[in-house]
């Protein structure tokens, strides 16, 4: 601690990987990309000095940068491997895809707002992550001309599994995606692609920004 009572950056840290196990994150990969992947950059304004607190908090466009202990659970259920190409809808703040970025071979990551992917991509390049491509367009569509994919992580919320997203998941993949109204708590639920069809489990309510169709209006 320093002398003025604060907490140093290391600190902060511990504190913050203590906070992350004792939400549930346990997988040592995942720990570790969080460790590695420093939450700050991705926080502007008045909230940067929030960045190591397990909240969501407010980015621009409307959206929000979700909180670090469902960041470290949705990523933990992927079961990615280094092998894996990654498609996650809802770029945000870039700091879930970065995380990503750490535990897959190669990620995709599609935003509806312009702003979102070119503010993303500008700390990808800082931080040196060259294996994400940040695509402006209509994630609820996925990406057809990348598909399959290994694994799929929908960060805003969906009154079903999108269909087209399924589609675009390999056989034996997973997709991570709360599900649920809008304006109500939702469930994260995984999906399995097997064989013999679609495993759902449930994992925990959770609050999502709406998955829209069509791009932004950036501000």
């Amino acid at each position: 601690m320093t002398d003025d009572g604060a907490l140093s950056q290391a600190e902060q840290k511990m504190q913050f990987l203590y906070h992350l196990r004792s939400k549930g994150v346990t997988d040592k990969r995942v720990l570790e990309a969080m460790e590695a992947i420093d939450r700050g950059p991705f926080v502007k304004g008045i909230f940067t000095d929030r960045a190591y607190e397990d909240m969501p908090l407010p980015i621009a466009c409307g959206q929000t940068i979700s909180q670090p202990s469902v960041v470290g659970l949705m990523s933990q259920a992927l079961n990615i491997t280094p092998r894996d190409k990654v498609l996650e809808v809802g770029t945000g703040s870039g700091y879930q895809a970065a995380i990503l970025a750490k535990l897959a071979r190669r990620v995709y990551t599609v935003d509806r707002h312009r702003r979102l992917v070119r503010e993303a991509r500008d700390i990808f390049d800082a931080l040196d992550l060259h294996n994400i491509t940040a695509i402006t367009g209509d994630g609820s569509f996925g990406l057809p001309d990348q598909a399959p994919f290994d694994k799929i992580i929908v960060t805003a919320a969906a009154e079903d599994p999108p269909g087209p997203l399924l589609a675009q998941l390999k056989m034996g993949g997973i997709m991570v995606v709360p599900v649920g109204q809008s304006d109500a708590v939702q469930s994260l639920i995984r999906v399995h692609k097997t064989e013999s069809g679609l495993e759902y489990d449930e994992m925990r309510d959770v609050r999502f920004v709406p998955l829209l169709e069509g791009l932004g209006k950036d501000s």
